[in-house]
């Protein structure tokens, strides 16, 4: 049944356009469809779509060399009783055994030259891709690992390929071993890459971080900037590229054989004991510009810059093209990096938050003096990135102007939203419209994407008649991105180091405590203003337990989905309406990648092998 099911997907793979890489949504009606006219169940829709995705990806994954190509598995296919490898943040590190089929699949892939990485829908593949170690990705996992975690890979157009597990126990689990052997045996054939992909301007973006490229941009002034890694400032082990978490390195250095210790790099007083005092502001703020992050908004400038230049970087020769777009532009995009780390600084300041990137935050190290002066180092950095002529810059004096000015307004934007969220939080009356709250939203978040958009498009020329389509497809996208964080906010999010409830405890105005308090009657409204009161009695997690009851009562995390689906509509109408189809693309692309809803409950499933048969 399944051999059958395959195949069929590797016919409908081969009739789609290869040009543009498929995203979730498409993959999804594609697989429907080919359900629909096999009278087969839905249950086999999540199936269907990673097969669908391997078949699309199988050509392309042919032209990257072994030695270029990533082979995840999950540690579950390991036997459960007596296995003798340790598992730690990092994967497997599987001792070769032979106890079970990880030891043969990990012996053929390495022996063709693949990387290896034993851990189940580890969060650190992206980066590693991003981070250039790879230029493929093929793996084994459970289907929910496959959908969550595939799903970005695919939209950067990194060619990937899958084998889902026959069953998701986590213990003793099976697979399809010659499914898996002929994946990984998947031969190299020299040709020009055809589906489009965002991951060289990614990597571009990333490598503005490195030590030599950031020093090179950026000229420190007094001379220290980032430390040499051999140099004694930093006491701990410095990574290669400063751009990659610590996780990234630890990960790919576990391919490599060996894990040095990042876990406490961060500058801190006692590195900077002998260094002239006035240039250890340039050292700590260096230092925080570099580290973690996942560089959104200078890849948006970079890509923008390169859609309206006619989209070269996303192509066959894609990394030669990025490579050449004008360190100008660069200088652009590290500037909008270097205002939103200010922010950040500043922003842990003002919410007492311990740790950013996996370090504790700049205040716990340095004091809250010392850290707010350091935000506002990086704020002039920033100005001074665009404000003046820097050697290779070619940049008319207009042009300097209007991205001096768009900068300047979306930092007076930033800190009224932020200013209207310090003033609701430490207020008496906690009341809030759902319209205030996405105000704030449009103030905090939209700027930064639309001085990001516009930086790029107008260092490419005139950017007369897209002022106003940047600008309102940024208000939607900001928007639509703070009310997915404020869901994440209730189920956890990894990525933010948040707890689930985390903004009712801190006292932030959402658009759930907004929407709670339109939909609820009058005597659950004054419970739920009595968790925000100075005065409330309750612990915490009595406070979160009721916040959520009543949460739920309004159901205002349907309706906080809504308005999601809402606001993505309007900026994919903004999108609809360019003339210039790579921008288009980017846009689209942003959507795609930006507005990943919350994992919701997924529905039960049909065993392929009660199947009905293919017709």
């Amino acid at each position: 049944m399944r051999e059958s099911l395959r195949d069929r997907c590797r016919e409908v793979a081969d009739r789609l356009d290869h040009d543009h890489p498929l995203t979730k949504d498409e993959m999804e009606q594609v697989a429907r469809r080919m359900l629909e006219e096999a009278d087969l169940p839905e249950g086999l829709l999540g199936w269907t779509m990673v097969n669908i995705s391997s078949a699309f990806w199988r050509n392309q994954l042919s032209t990257v060399p072994p030695e270029r190509r990533l082979f995840l598995l999950p540690h579950c296919l390991k036997h459960a009783e007596g296995c003798p490898a340790d598992y730690d943040q990092f994967g497997m590190n599987c001792k070769q055994c032979g106890a079970c089929s990880i030891a043969d699949f990990r012996s053929v892939a390495e022996d063709m030259g693949y990387r290896v990485l034993v851990a189940e829908g580890s969060p650190v593949v992206l980066k590693i891709i991003v981070g250039g170690y790879v230029d493929a990705v093929v793996g084994v996992a459970c289907l929910n690992v496959l959908e969550k975690a595939i799903d970005k890979v695919l939209l950067a157009g990194i060619p990937c390929m899958a084998v889902p597990l026959l069953s998701s126990d986590c213990r003793n689990t099976k697979v399809d071993e010659s499914w898996v052997e002929e994946m990984i045996r998947t031969p190299y054939v020299p040709a020009a890459t055809q589906t489009r992909s965002y991951v060289h301007l990614m990597r571009a973006a990333g490598s503005l971080f490195g030590r030599d490229t950031l020093h090179r941009l950026a000229p420190p002034m007094r001379g220290i900037g980032l430390p040499d890694p051999n140099s004694p400032l930093i006491a701990a082990p410095r990574r290669d590229s400063v751009s990659l978490e610590a996780g990234v390195n630890g990960a790919v250095e576990r391919l490599n054989g060996e894990v040095p210790d990042y876990s406490d790099d961060a500058i801190r007083p006692e590195h900077l004991e002998g260094v002239d005092p006035i240039a250890a502001t340039e050292a700590i703020a260096y230092d925080f510009l570099a580290r973690g992050g996942k560089h959104s908004r200078p890849f948006i400038t970079l890509a923008a810059y390169d859609a309206m230049m006619g989209g070269e970087a996303t192509c066959g020769e894609g990394e030669s093209k990025a490579a050449a777009i004008p360190d100008a532009v660069r200088r652009a995009a590290l500037s909008i990096e270097t205002f939103h780390k200010a922010s950040l600084v500043h922003d842990d300041i003002e919410d007492d938050d311990a740790y950013r990137y996996g370090q504790p935050a700049v205040h716990h190290r340095f004091g809250v003096a010392s850290a707010i002066n350091v935000g506002d180092y990086m704020i002039g950095l920033g100005y001074r990135l665009l404000s003046r002529n820097m050697l290779g810059d070619d940049v008319e004096a207009a042009t300097r102007v209007d991205l001096l000015d768009s900068l300047a307004a979306a930092h007076v934007r930033l800190s009224e939203g932020q200013g209207a969220e310090l003033l609701w939080r430490d207020a008496k009356d906690r009341r809030l419209q759902p319209i205030d709250a996405l105000k704030i939203y449009a103030l905090k978040t939209s700027p930064a994407f639309e001085a990001a958009l516009y930086s790029g498009v107008r260092m490419a020329g005139d950017a007369e008649g897209l002022v106003e389509p940047i600008r309102r497809f940024s208000r939607n996208l900001g928007v639509a991105f703070q009310i997915i964080n404020d869901l994440n906010d209730w189920i956890g999010d990894d990525s933010n180091k948040l707890s689930a409830g985390a903004d009712v405890i801190a006292g932030r105005p959402t658009l759930l405590w907004a929407l709670a308090l339109q939909h609820l009657d009058a005597d659950d409204q004054e419970t739920l203003l009595q968790i925000a009161a100075d005065d409330c009695e309750m612990s915490v997690s009595e406070r979160l337990s009721t916040a959520g009851r009543l949460y739920r009562k309004a159901g205002v995390f349907d309706l906080s989905l809504q308005l999601v689906d809402k606001h993505q509509a309007r900026a994919e109408q903004v999108a609809d309406e360019l003339e210039s189809e790579p921008l288009r693309r980017l846009f689209y692309f942003l959507v795609d990648t930006v507005l990943e809803r919350p994992e919701m409950p997924t529905p039960n499933t049909i065993q392929l092998s009660i199947a009905a048969p293919v017709a």
